[in-house]
């Protein structure tokens, strides 16, 4: 029997579904009934087109997966364009939309518009902030047929945990030349960086914008903490985290988001996780179990030998730690079966996710190279068109498009719906609801091997595929492929 729920929140103009029930949240993770209500915002644009899309291949899923046991109740909620029709010049996000996320949980949207003579930067930005959704997700997996500018973009499955609320976000600027940026520009250069030595003589130029990007042990490592909980759910071969950063320059801020990284997944994680050195020590022992600890340092970093007496004693100390703290629980190979956890620095990544995309996994990074990392990844997939993303936190998720709104094409019945779509179907997974999950990625994979395509994708195939599918047709392709 399908339950009936009494709102606690009481809206301006929104009337929530007379039956279903709320997804709640214990310890971070979603408790889903059968029948749960979920927010949607259709979107702005092209939001017409696709959303309706989305829903009908969102339900086709559940309902070919579970019958009557499992279905949604959708509950429309209203933000960007259609926000300010029904409530008002640029009343962009009302608060009935903030209530209603927050109260049932789980909430789904298409592209929204960047306000224009509002109070709000950006509606998805201020969405992350008013709920912390702190993790940005953003698989990029490539399905074959799909056009893409790669020759083997099939070796690209990759999974990027992108840090949804500091760095750049939590950025705080001051203008060239304003009375602050001069003061703060004063007191560096005459106090702070004098009383650092490691800075030296530098100083800041006097004609400089001045910006700050804060990053925290608690923001690193509650992402980084997601990270290796979605590793842990991955096939064996595919149970890696690769922390992303530029600590080789930015000790404090990018090189302490590794160092926290670590610090958790060698504490909370122990007995799941290894470090990529930690592993070079132990396989060095399984080789030459008599080996010594210098003959072992010596095999993990590079030069050793021209390195300075106290650079090595503390390499040598480094393999006695870990010898001594986990030979026995992750020696004799018992590693291998552990999530791996490593770091790249960012330049670096940005070339490896195109010439070796096969040796990573799950990227975790900051907020500012995780935005690089994923359009670029997608680049590889087959573009935005086809990248889902969802933004995740401890009491609240939003599944997303992650292009924008291209007006032009709106209420034409023709852009690709791939991104909202695969956006779903990562919600399904979310809540638990594989069996659903699974059918959409068949569909979708299907349907583009079999050339029924929208016009995007259908340019760029070989031979063009002429005339395109529409918008809409291309969701009942999806669907026909569920059998």
């Amino acid at each position: 029997m399908v339950a009936q729920i009494q709102s606690k929140s009481m809206y301006e103009k929104l009337t929530p579904p007379t039956t279903g029930s709320q997804i709640t949240f214990s310890e971070g993770k979603p408790i889903v009934p059968d029948n749960p209500i979920i927010p949607f915002i259709r979107g702005d644009g092209t939001g017409v087109d696709i959303w309706p899309a989305t829903e009908m291949v969102i339900n086709a899923a559940v309902q070919t997966a579970y019958g009557d046991k499992r279905k949604i109740e959708w509950f429309k909620i209203y933000a960007g364009d259609e926000a300010c029709e029904l409530y008002g010049t640029y009343q962009y996000l009302p608060e009935d939309t903030l209530k209603a996320i927050q109260e049932y949980g789980v909430a789904i949207k298409g592209p929204l518009t960047t306000p224009v003579g509002g109070g709000i930067r950006s509606l998805n930005v201020a969405l992350r902030q008013i709920h912390d959704l702190y993790a940005c997700v953003r698989p990029c997996r490539y399905y074959p047929g799909t056009p893409s500018p790669h020759k083997y973009p099939e070796k690209l499955d990759l999974i990027i945990y992108r840090e949804n609320s500091e760095d750049i976000y939590l950025g705080i600027e001051w203008s060239q030349g304003s009375e602050i940026a001069n003061k703060l520009i004063e007191i560096l250069n005459g106090e702070l960086i004098p009383a650092t030595p490691e800075h030296g003589k530098k100083q800041i130029p006097l004609d400089s914008g001045i910006g700050i990007k804060p990053i925290s042990k608690t923001g690193s490592q509650r992402l980084v903490r997601r990270a290796i909980e979605h590793a842990m759910r991955l096939p064996k071969a595919k149970q890696q985290v690769t922390l992303v950063h530029k600590g080789n320059i930015m000790k404090y801020t990018e090189g302490a988001f590794r160092d926290w990284g670590y610090e958790l997944a060698t504490s909370e994680f122990r007995d799941k996780c290894v470090t990529e050195r930690e592993s070079w020590i132990l396989s060095n022992k399984e080789e030459n179990p008599d080996i010594s600890i210098e003959d072992n340092a010596r095999k993990i970093e590079p030069g050793y030998d021209a390195l300075t007496p106290d650079k090595r004693e503390k390499v040598c100390i480094e393999v006695k730690g870990v010898l001594d703290a986990i030979w026995h629980t992750h020696g004799e190979g018992k590693w291998k079966d552990l999530v791996m956890v490593n770091d790249r620095i960012a330049d670096s990544i940005f070339q490896q996710i195109q010439t070796r995309p096969d040796e990573y996994s799950i990227l975790a990074t900051m907020n500012l190279n995780g935005d690089y990392l994923s359009d670029a990844a997608a680049a590889i997939v087959g573009g935005l068109g086809m990248g889902p993303g969802a933004n995740i936190g401890d009491n609240c998720a939003i599944f997303e498009a992650t292009h924008g709104t291209a007006p032009k094409h709106a209420g034409l019945d023709r852009v690709n719906p791939g991104s909202l779509i695969l956006s779903g179907m990562m919600m399904l997974e979310f809540m638990g609801w594989q069996e659903a999950a699974d059918l959409i990625r068949k569909g979708i994979g299907q349907a583009i091997a079999d050339r029924q395509v929208t016009y995007d994708l259908a340019r760029m195939m070989t031979p063009r595929v002429d005339p395109p599918l529409k918008c809409s047709e291309f969701a009942r392709a999806i669907i026909a492929r569920f059998q």
